[in-house]
């Protein structure tokens, strides 16, 4: 049961990114497409120019678990990428945060076949979309740090990876679900109890956009497919208990 329920998450990315190529729906998808693909074309360039001296500073070859390099360059640079790739998503999401929203919306509309209540003007919504953007912010600097630190210390450092990918998959999908609820005006401490009862399929949900986030061309449409994505998770998942 809790593995279906993993996959089923995990399953809506790609139902979303199914939902963003609909004709209907591409003329919503575009904005939040070209702010991915600048965000995205900024973390390439920052990764092939900066990751090598990174990687050195972290792993140096004087450490004294340097004869274990060979296994932990390969776990610590996944995590530096997960890093660097949710700090630019959620930068990109903090400039994209009312388009997104907007998207939700039509998505929400096409599955239910339903209007939604009538929503505010576009620029009435900019400042509260924002506003729960900086939210989230907070929320994640505040339990992303204590677990930067683990990486700093012996032993624990070993952990460290898999503790991130969890940790990044549960704020990829909070980041994501935020939009559909949030038109429905649910604040981000209802969004997270929400969640935390559909928590697998969260971390199969958040699993599934940072596979997307890393496959070359598709990742330009990462953003978008996850808004699509989460909007299904909600609507199928999630709205009958709110």
């Amino acid at each position: 049961m809790a593995l279906n329920h993993g996959i089923s998450g995990f399953g809506y990315v790609f139902e979303g990114l199914k939902l963003v190529l609909r004709p209907e729906l591409r003329r919503f998808v575009l904005i939040p497409f070209l702010i991915n693909l600048l965000v995205f074309s900024g973390l390439i360039w920052l990764g092939l120019s900066q990751f090598a001296g990174f990687m050195d500073w972290l792993l140096p070859a004087d450490a004294w678990y340097s004869f274990l390099r060979w296994l932990l360059w390969p776990l610590f640079a996944l995590t530096a990428l997960l890093v660097v790739f949710f700090s630019f998503t959620a930068l990109a999401n903090f400039i994209a945060a009312p388009f997104n929203a907007l998207l939700a919306e039509r998505v929400e509309a096409h599955l239910s076949g339903l209007p939604l209540p009538p929503q505010p003007a576009f620029w009435k919504s900019l400042l509260p979309a924002l506003a729960g953007e900086l939210h989230k912010l907070i929320y994640f600097l505040l339990l992303a740090l204590p677990l930067l630190l683990l990486f700093l210390i012996p032993l624990l450092n070993l952990a460290a990876p898999l503790l991130w990918f969890l940790f990044s998959a549960w704020m990829l999908a909070l980041q994501y679900v935020d939009y559909p609820m949030g038109n429905h005006g649910i604040g981000f401490a209802q969004q997270r109890q929400q969640l935390k009862r559909q928590r697998l399929a969260a971390l199969g949900f958040g699993s599934g956009v940072t596979l997307l986030m890393m496959i070359p061309l598709l990742n330009f449409l990462a953003m978008p497919a996850a808004v699509a994505g989460a909007t299904a998770l909600w609507c199928r998942r999630m709205q009958n208990q709110a």
